[in-house]
């Protein structure tokens, strides 16, 4: 499942935004929303949420870093399925954590989807545009 583009819902009084059309199909089934990095919000289909926890669960716990990042990351999760008309209800934990208000983006990031506020991505974007425009070593190696 590849998730591509940027799109730009808006969120409601409710807490709802529509999920971006092309978007839909792929998560029509349940996904799965919760904390991200850089203060933005993850968005996974559920059947690729549970396979990110099998993986997890052969991480050793006795190792502080990973069950601090687990212990946020699952504890933020929530199991939701789009309406009808293709809205998303965001618990207002993550609307809290994201900060999102009504203006929100949404970009498609590979096999997830990202939720952010749109001040936050805008300053975001321009802070990595230039970093990326620049780079001039393999970021994966073998790669890119």
């Amino acid at each position: 499942m590849l998730f591509l583009g940027t799109h730009t819902p808006k969120l409601d009084a409710k807490g709802r935004m529509f999920l971006p059309a092309k978007f839909r199909g792929k998560l029509e089934d349940g996904l799965v929303i919760t904390r991200g990095q850089d203060r933005s919000l993850v968005i996974y289909p559920q059947a690729e949420f549970e396979r990110l926890v099998a993986q997890w669960q052969q991480t050793p716990t006795s190792n502080k870093a990973v069950r601090d990042y687990q212990r946020v990351f699952l504890s933020g999760a929530s199991d939701e399925r789009p309406d009808s008309q293709g809205r998303l209800t965001i618990p207002q934990v993550l609307r809290d954590y994201a900060g999102l208000r009504t203006e929100c983006t949404v970009i498609g990031a590979g096999e997830r989807v990202e939720v952010w506020d749109t001040e936050r991505w805008t300053t975001y974007l321009a802070a990595s545009e230039a970093a990326f425009a620049e780079q001039s070593e393999e970021v994966v190696p073998g790669l890119m």
